[in-house]
């Protein structure tokens, strides 16, 4: 696209507001913080979850800070005070932990129901969230609940805020699901007293300092290894008539044998004489269980919401990101195809050569620092040109510089300041030639470029044709990074709309137009910010043909810092969705405007809008996965996708002549390059849906363009008629190449220029409807 901005013209636009926006900041913010926030969570929640069966071996560290009385007392212990209870004579409580399971707990609760027994369910904070009714049915049943940490973490092994942590969002989710609290904790991979460790007796006292009664058990049933069902049954029965705590589980995997088992146990321990309890009534507990307050019953549910939510972002992520990896994947292939076989077609001659001369419009604002470099090198170019210098109201003496130099074929028309469509158009109606190139002010032109863009019009359809910009400041990263951009990005995306018959887009750096086409779509548009995007698709529509000619290459300058390249990229990108938006009508059409409708205003929605807007979530979910997930499987994937786009890299740099060099610091465009050309879309996207008008803008000239080193062949005046014969070629004996060949339609090239009405207010078209061809 074009980079020379000005503001906006007088007239019927100046009643447009230009609205800052500074909320879509802060929208964007916020989401992405939420979602940070909602893959933390998701993280928390479920990939620090120790899944580990709580009898399973664990090393244990010495008990010596263990107090007797705790070593050999009950099994409910009061931390704080150093005080245990134990179940009556011949009173079992079965407690289970793990739970709530959506596939066991209720047919364990159906057992229980059916022999008339109430129970203990120590239960695991993200299953209550994630099945908030099953807790729920726990105590409408009668059975007791308890807290069986939130993520099932070892609290012996945890730090002090973490217990606290662990035991506080516990109990919120009860309250959220059950509206009741409870003190009852049964620390994971916890059994007897005697087998406390140290490091579990700080935790039974910090559970007490904060209410909490610590469960521990008298028998293991040993279903968490599922030995069978007679096992876990001989396991369950208690040797002695002391009361029993006894541990099974109603999670954790398949529990079958535990459900068979207990249909056997309870009936067999009630005809012994044995008594079944909740832990609170077996060890006389007054209000084990109290009706939980509207704070906490709030924010339980709140907790529960999002933890939901975070379950349902996850899951929508995943399957965006595994689209989003199959879109881009296919579209790299798409890509490679395409260029493979766009270089095939270029080998095969336009046609006749095209020979005519060639008006070349320049409009120039304030270009001093290159504009003598750009029109030397056209006046340079091996083929017959004129060269219209438009100055639009410059202040820097830019019209100066032009008509000082004393050039032949160049001349310089002043304007007041307009607007670069007006400034177009105004060189377009004071044209001499059929065939037109419009070129940016800081723009050099190779010397064949000139005649290598307009060889394609030999053939009738071809209304216009994109040449080959290249980024000549490459120096430092940011440089280098816009060169990898438009040789891999840019070019690439050419060669893929060349085949595809769809080019959204002739670059104002260096494109090519039929006079003829320019005429039936009414000239340069000013009513979006990129004419050149407009322009093109509006010939699209039209009818025409629009190709990429790679060998007609210039050399721009691109912006050098950040806030620069911003502003650039931020007009750009807003421009192409104002033109996308304008030329919507061509989805439903048929022929050429069909085609840049179905083709290439969908690639571009897909690639250049929604791709770019799901990249902040990318970038979240990568450090999610860093964080939370397998990091060796992530940066895994990282890298292939890094090498991916270095294969593109060097195909592309291949195809364009480039040695593969900046390709080095691919991996670092990753950091900050990628990410700025993200927040460009979603800043364009959020400006389009607010209405806001994006003000003109001129891009900081640098001076980096050179005069070319070879002097241009004097070009007579008599030289832009429309039969003028072949210029010279003046680049003999320089190294370049002359170009043997490929085609004019004699006819078209003998046709005289149209006449343009001129207009006062540079608005030299009349309306014109888009033909649908």
């Amino acid at each position: 696209m074009s980079k020379n901005r000005r503001r906006r013209p007088r007239g019927r636009h100046s009643s447009v507001r230009n609205v800052p926006l500074r909320t879509h900041w802060l929208l964007l913010t916020t989401l992405v913080l939420t979602l940070s926030a909602a893959l933390l969570l998701q993280g928390y929640t479920q990939h620090l979850f120790d899944s580990t069966p709580d009898a399973a071996p664990r090393e244990r560290g010495p008990g010596t800070s263990v107090p007797e009385t705790i070593a050999s007392g009950g099994p409910v212990i009061e931390g704080a005070a150093g005080r245990t209870a134990a179940p009556a004579a011949r009173t079992i409580a079965l407690t289970f932990d793990d739970g709530p399971d959506p596939v066991w707990t209720p047919k364990i609760l159906d057992v229980l129901r059916r022999n008339d027994v109430r129970a203990t369910f120590f239960t695991v904070g993200t299953r209550v969230a994630e099945n908030p009714d099953l807790a729920r049915r726990i105590v409408d049943e009668g059975h007791q609940i308890g807290l069986h940490s939130f993520t099932h973490t070892d609290l012996g092994a945890a730090s002090a805020w973490r217990r606290s942590l662990e035991l506080r969002e516990t109990q919120l989710v009860i309250a959220g699901a059950t509206g009741v609290t409870t003190p009852l904790l049964r620390p994971p991979y916890s059994s007897t007293n005697k087998a406390l460790g140290d490091a579990d007796w700080s935790a039974a006292v910090q559970a007490g300092k904060e209410g909490y009664l610590t469960v521990l058990t008298t028998l293991d049933s040993q279903d968490w290894r599922r030995p069978g069902v007679e096992t876990i049954v001989a396991a369950a029965t208690p040797k002695d008539t002391a009361g029993q705590i006894l541990l099974l589980h109603d999670a954790g995997g398949d529990r079958t044998q535990t459900v068979a088992a207990l249909e056997q146990l309870v009936p067999r321990l009630k005809a012994s004489g044995w008594t079944f309890a909740t832990v609170g009534d077996a060890v006389a507990l007054p209000k084990a269980v109290q009706p939980a307050e509207t704070a906490d019953r709030w924010q339980g549910l709140a907790l529960i919401t999002a933890i939901r939510t975070s379950d349902w972002i996850l899951e929508a992520l995943s399957w965006l990101l595994w689209a989003a990896g199959a879109i881009s994947l296919s579209r790299a292939i798409a890509v490679f195809v395409a260029a493979r076989r766009h270089v095939r077609m270029r080998r095969r001659p336009w046609g006749a050569p095209v020979t005519e001369p060639v008006s070349v419009i320049v409009p120039a604002y304030n270009e001093s620092a290159g504009i003598e470099a750009a029109v030397r090198s056209l006046v340079a170019s091996d083929h017959q040109v004129e060269v219209i210098v438009v100055d639009d109201g410059s202040t820097d003496g830019t019209a100066e510089i032009v008509e000082a130099l004393g050039l032949p074929g160049v001349r310089v028309i002043r304007q007041q300041n307009a607007g670069k469509p007006a400034a177009l158009n105004t060189g377009i109606a004071a044209a001499s030639c059929n065939l037109l190139v419009m070129v940016d002010g800081d723009t050099v032109f190779e010397p064949d470029a000139v005649r290598m863009i307009v060889q394609p019009f030999s053939h009738r359809r071809v209304g216009a044709v994109s040449g080959n910009a290249k980024v000549v400041n490459r120096g430092g990263l940011l440089g280098r990074w816009q060169h990898i951009e438009y040789v891999v990005g840019f070019n690439l995306d050419r060669r893929l709309f060349d085949l595809a018959e769809c080019m959204p887009t002739v670059p104002g750096a260096v494109g090519a137009f039929r006079r003829e086409a320019l005429l039936r779509v009414g000239g340069v548009s000013d009513t979006t910010l990129a004419e050149d995007t407009d322009l093109t698709m509006a010939l699209c529509r039209d009818g025409w043909r629009v190709v990429y000619e790679e060998r007609a290459m210039a050399w721009t300058e691109a912006p050098a810092s950040l806030g620069a390249l911003w502003k650039q990229r931020y007009r750009w990108c807003y421009g192409t969705l104002q033109a996308m938006w304008k030329h919507r009508g061509a989805l439903t059409q048929r022929g050429q405007a069909g085609k840049l409708g179905r083709r290439g205003l969908v690639y571009l929605l897909m690639f250049q809008v929604l791709l770019p807007l799901l990249a902040p979530v990318v970038d979240v979910f990568a450090v999610y996965g860093l964080v939370f997930l397998d990091p060796v499987r992530i940066l895994g994937l990282w890298t292939a996708f890094l090498l991916l786009q270095a294969l593109m890299g060097l195909y592309a740099f291949r195809l364009d002549g480039e040695r593969p060099g900046p390709l080095w610091s691919l991996p670092l465009q990753q950091f900050v390059y990628r990410q700025l050309m993200y927040l460009v879309v979603i800043q364009s996207v959020f400006t389009a849906i607010a209405g806001s008008r994006l003000r003109w803008q001129r891009m900081e000239r640098y001076g980096s363009l050179q005069v070319p080193a070879t002097p241009s062949e004097r070009l007579p005046d008599h030289a832009f008629a429309p039969e003028a014969p072949p210029a010279p070629e003046p680049w003999a004996g320089t190294g370049a190449v002359p170009y043997r060949g490929h085609g004019a339609d004699p006819a078209w090239a003998s046709r005289p220029s149209a006449p343009i009405p001129p207009s006062p207010q540079n608005h030299i078209w009349p309306s014109h409807d888009h033909r649908d061809l």
